[in-house]
């Protein structure tokens, strides 16, 4: 296991995302998921795949990935998953314009 965490995502068997972070294995981490072993979210929407993954040096900085990545839309995070990094500030333009009138 090398040192830092890593950020992961999981597209459920209903198509679905789930953001999670990790210090394990990615490995080790998809079979604790995929065995139930987590319970929540992806524990009723199994099997799950590993679409995606980021290492990052401290487990700090992979939870703030973690927090920001679950606020996005499923097209910002289907951009990321793809690697078209590109759309990303694209994606957040489109979706901050469709923020609710009391925001204005």
């Amino acid at each position: 296991m090398s040192a830092g965490a890593y950020l992961y995502i999981l597209r459920c068997n209903d198509g679905s995302y789930y953001v999670g972070t990790t210090r394990k294995s990615l490995e080790e981490r998809l079979g604790e998921h995929n065995a139930g072993l987590h319970r929540g979210y992806t524990a009723m929407r199994r099997p799950v795949a590993m679409v995606f993954a980021q290492h990052f040096e401290t487990i700090t900085d992979a939870v703030a990935a973690e927090r920001q990545v679950k606020g996005w839309s499923r097209a910002k995070k289907e951009a990321m998953i793809n690697g078209e990094w590109k759309r990303l500030p694209e994606l957040a333009q489109r979706r901050s314009a469709h923020s609710p009138k009391w925001q204005s």
